[in-house]
């Protein structure tokens, strides 16, 4: 398998809470006021990016300001919380879908309810890459993973909390890989260990 020394774009769903949705249904005029995208992540990530660039054109198209709020950490708790919390349908929680579909299956308990959150559109597709520094010399998976084998415990890896996470530990699990998890409240700065060979692997989705 070819190993790409680059980053994919990220899975983005554009998500309304519950009783907000009911409460736009019943609006005659949507939106009329300003819109915000609340996102789990930093700014500079690809779905940051994707999120400007959509709020640019809804905001021309709603005739409304659409502001975007980054509010990552927490295992995308924080994002989520400040979305449900706010109860508002013109607060809408823009993020890859890999940041909660797993919650369920990572966490005895969760500060919201999954019930909670209404998928309105899915904006873009699921592509998992994995990078590594420019400076490596590896050039397919089974370069690095035999680097890996050759030094247990002294490589390791970093990825956005959630899916990608859940997938890349089961599959290094798998495949009995002893690479070191490096946990970062924001993923920009995961890219940036990778840049200066910080870190060997990082995974995108």
């Amino acid at each position: 398998m070819p190993l790409h020394k680059g980053f994919s774009a990220a899975l983005a769903m554009l998500l309304t809470f519950a009783a907000a949705s009911a409460a736009s249904a019943q609006s005659a005029v949507w939106p009329n006021r300003p819109v915000k995208f609340i996102l789990p992540l930093g700014p500079g990530s690809g779905a940051d990016i994707g999120a400007r660039l959509i709020a640019e054109q809804l905001s021309v198209r709603w005739g409304q300001p659409v502001i975007v709020e980054n509010r990552p950490g927490g295992d995308a708790f924080v994002a989520i919380s400040a979305f449900v919390n706010a109860k508002d349908d013109h607060i809408l929680f823009y993020s890859p879908s890999a940041s909660f579909v797993v919650h369920p299956y990572l966490h005895t308990s969760l500060p919201y309810n999954p019930a909670d959150l209404v998928p309105i559109t899915r904006i873009t597709n699921t592509i998992l890459s994995i990078a590594i520094p420019k400076a490596a010399t590896a050039n397919t998976l089974a370069d690095v993973f035999a680097e890996a084998r050759a030094n247990p415990g002294k490589m390791n890896w970093a990825t956005a909390a959630g899916g990608t996470d859940f997938v890349v530990a089961g599959f290094l699990k798998e495949q009995q890989l002893d690479m070191a998890k490096v946990p970062y409240r924001d993923t920009v700065q995961a890219i940036n260990d990778v840049v200066e060979s910080r870190i060997q692997f990082y995974a995108s989705a």
